[in-house]
């Protein structure tokens, strides 16, 4: 590895640079290889297989392969595999998180929420449940079976990429499913460790592989979608990369569940706790610099406290500090590329040329840290009196922009929040209950976040409507995604 900072894991087995398929580590059929970035320097920290179609192809044979048996496996076995997978990425948490921060730059603290669907979905393993149903004729009995979908193509962003790996992969051999992991070219080697870890768990050969690709990406995509040993496509990502993968997926008839892009509204109202709400503001839309599809993008504060509410966030926001993920004083890392900070800035840019007034500019700020000034840091932004038709209104903002919209009546609070193509997240700050129920019921959105509460644990459903996706990920629901409903009809001599 290129970069010194690996050598603080405690389990240096835990850092591959190589893809796994059927059990083994193994590299692209022509050898190629592309860079994995460290966003808060810039730099180079390893390399990794660049790995094409007919890598692909390899792995989705050996998951095939696997699945024969794995899908044979009784409740209770598959319940212990995942039950000691759960345990190492406890065990390992430390590890899992040094190589998370250096890949994404995020802060550490994401491997305890991916174990917490770990623990659940081993438990789920033990409540798949059939159904027996009352025949209208006595000569006939029905009896309804729960049996896994097959292979799934498991497509994964760089913000979350060890929790959303392990929900996914969790709920699909929780199932009985088998597993080809494609995760995002920026963040490769928490999804590698992940599978070390299945190795010590007991996770049988070809259960779980995972394919490493950046210049292939569109024609490993492809043939996830379109190989017909593959059932079903799980995918997080963009609305426009989902659409895709839906048409390419129709092809063969393959189910898909997609946890897509977000617009989410975050409105406040006169009678809110506005220290509470500007609180809540900043820890949803800050985490991992606002890179988060359920994060707040539309910020909607009522007449009467526009200006307090403003000057509040404002005041706040200049106590942060930004800076390497490794660092514990700092709330506020890099953003994931050049490329996503040149898209926020270009939003930034719209918003004052339609108007917006700058009351915070983060353009202005450098990195506390002068050894990551070439990192990929924009401090956070506040624009106010924004124009409807602007950029940051209109599409998802995944950065530290904060852009704060006025309106007066809840009427035209409903109105605005919905006036979006996504329904992922929204968030409600009032201290009026028969309002609350009011709004959340209004709210085109899969989840609807009041005066604080965050709808993100494994025991609840996450889900988006209109353009934000399709299926369920955690909860009681996340593993009927990867099965199949089976009806029996017996006839019977009465």
């Amino acid at each position: 590895m290129s970069d010194s900072r690996f050598n603080r894991l405690n389990d240096r087995e835990l850092l591959h640079t190589q893809a796994f398929i059927d059990g083994a580590w193994t590299e692209a059929s022509d050898n190629a290889k592309f860079s994995v970035i460290d966003p808060s320097t810039s730099k180079e920290i390893g390399t990794v297989p660049d790995m094409d179609a007919e890598d692909t192809r390899r792995a989705i044979a050996a998951a095939h392969q696997a699945f024969g048996t794995w899908r044979k496996a009784t409740t209770v076995q598959r319940n212990s595999v995942l039950s000691k997978l759960s345990k190492l990425l406890a065990e390992h948490k430390e590890d899992l998180a040094t190589i998370n921060t250096l890949e994404s730059g995020k802060a550490i603290g994401e491997v305890e929420y991916a174990q917490s669907f770990g623990d659940w979905f081993a438990e789920e393993a033990k409540r798949i449940y059939g159904d027996v149903i009352q025949a209208s004729s006595p000569e006939q009995r029905y009896m309804v079976i729960r049996q896994p979908v097959g292979v799934c193509g498991v497509i994964t962003p760089w913000n979350f990429p060890l929790v959303l790996v392990v929900c996914k992969v969790s709920a699909a051999l929780a199932a009985g499913c088998t597993v080809v992991i494609k995760p995002a070219p920026e963040t490769p080697y928490t999804a590698l460790a992940l599978a070390e870890l299945a190795i010590r768990a007991g996770v049988p050969k070809g259960v779980i592989n995972v394919i490493t690709t950046s210049k292939h990406i569109k024609e490993v995509g492809q043939e996830l979608c379109t190989n017909s040993l593959v059932r079903k496509i799980a995918f997080t990502g963009s609305i426009n990369t989902g659409k895709h993968i839906m048409q390419q997926c129709a092809t063969g008839v393959k189910r898909v569940l997609l946890e897509l892009g977000g617009n989410a509204p975050f409105i406040v109202f006169d009678d809110a706790d506005i220290e509470a709400a500007v609180e809540g503001l900043i820890g949803n839309k800050l985490h991992n610099a606002g890179q988060v599809c359920v994060a707040p993008n539309r910020i909607y504060v009522q007449s009467g406290i526009h200006e307090k509410f403003s000057q509040f966030l404002v005041h706040r926001l200049k106590c942060l500090r930004m800076g390497n993920g490794f660092d514990d004083e700092v709330q506020i890392g890099p953003m994931i590329s050049e490329h996503a900070r040149r898209k926020v800035l270009g939003q930034i840019e719209d918003a004052v040329k339609r108007g917006g007034r700058v009351l915070l500019d983060g353009r202005q700020k450098e990195v506390d840290d002068p050894s990551y000034a070439d990192g990929f840091f924009l401090f956070p932004t506040v624009i106010s009196e924004i124009s409807a038709d602007a950029l940051v209104n209109r599409e998802e903002t995944f950065g530290p922009l904060l852009a704060i919209n006025v309106f007066s009546t809840e009427e035209e609070a409903i109105a605005l929040a919905n006036n979006t193509n996504a329904g992922l997240a929204a968030y409600l700050y009032t201290n009026n209950v028969n309002r609350i129920f009011r709004m959340s019921e209004a709210i085109e959105a899969g989840a609807v976040n009041v005066n604080g509460g965050m709808a993100l644990d494994a025991a609840t459903p996450m889900n988006g409507v209109k353009e934000s996706g399709i299926g369920v990920e955690g909860s009681k629901y996340g593993v009927e995604e990867y099965m199949n409903k089976k009806l029996i009809a017996i006839g019977i001599e009465n």
